[in-house]
């Protein structure tokens, strides 16, 4: 027992976090989502809307304290009619929402004068686009008559990225992938998330799809390399700001927006295969 205590703490000093929190968080996070899509998928909209309002609020606070100015309670808002647009109203509904957004945030932030407006709306712009712009192709994607496959496939190849990169890179990763940016992920990680999300995409697309496991794993390079991108790009905000982790409500996670960095970034690659596959499949 005292060996495997040691092991685990090991680990958690490598990863900077806690192995078996960030476990368990991951298999109830999976349990609402597959539970909610399978029976109530409205519910499932309205979970995954609250886990990007909370990753907006983080991005909020966070501008906020380095004087960029966000108006939580207006982004908010602005958010879920992004979203809500997309859920009722499909992908017209999201286009025309974002751009009818963007002219609101720009034309608030003219309200506030010429002081500060470059940095105020275009980190504006930012925080309504992400989370919630690229949020809008999960509910695009679920919202689906076989809405239930399509997040299932999503799921899995984040799922199978995140947590063998993951482990791959605690355990023998030894090359930076972007040492400036984020200096504990790794070469190995990468390689070792890419061959899982290969082999659970072509699972996935074989099985929920019905389509060659060939493309499944097509997906997941792309999906992959979204994801790694997602990541960077959160921990580049991070490094920029100054930060550990967007928040710490997640346990062994830290904020819900270091949970979704990857899944915003892979969810519009896999609605973009799909509708591929649609008209071309």
């Amino acid at each position: 027992m005292s060996d495997l205590h040691s092991i685990n703490e090991a680990i958690n000093k490598r990863a900077g976090r806690s192995l078996i929190s960030s476990i368990l968080v991951g298999l109830v996070l999976l349990a609402i989502i597959f539970s909610t899509m399978a029976y109530v998928p409205f519910l499932f909209a309205v979970f995954v809307l609250a886990a990007v309002l909370l990753a907006l609020r983080e991005i909020s606070l966070a501008f906020n304290s380095r004087s960029i100015n966000i108006n939580f309670p207006q982004h908010a808002l602005f958010t879920t009619g992004v979203i809500g647009s997309s859920w009722f109203a499909g992908l017209p509904g999201l286009a025309v929402s974002i751009v009818l957004s963007v002219i609101a945030v720009l034309f608030l932030a003219l309200l506030k004068g010429t002081s500060g407006f470059i940095s105020n709306a275009t980190g504006g712009i930012f925080a309504l686009i992400y989370p919630g712009f690229l949020a809008g192709f999960i509910f695009l994607l679920a919202r689906s008559g076989d809405g239930f496959e399509y997040i299932a496939a999503l799921v899995i190849l984040v799922g199978c990225n995140d947590t063998f990169a993951y482990l791959v890179g605690v355990l023998i990763g030894k090359h930076p992938l972007a040492p400036n940016i984020s200096p504990k992920k790794s070469w190995e990680g990468f390689f070792g998330g890419l061959v899982f999300a290969s082999i659970g995409s072509a699972l996935a697309f074989y099985y929920l799809l019905d389509q060659d496991p060939i493309i499944g794993v097509l997906a997941a390079i792309c999906g992959v390399l979204a994801a790694t991108i997602g990541d960077l790009v959160e921990s580049a905000i991070k490094r920029d700001l100054a930060l550990k982790d967007m928040g710490k409500i997640l346990p062994g996670h830290g904020g819900m927006l270091d949970r979704l960095d990857s899944v915003l970034f892979v969810a519009p690659v896999m609605w973009c295969i799909i509708e591929l596959l649609k008209r071309f499949g």
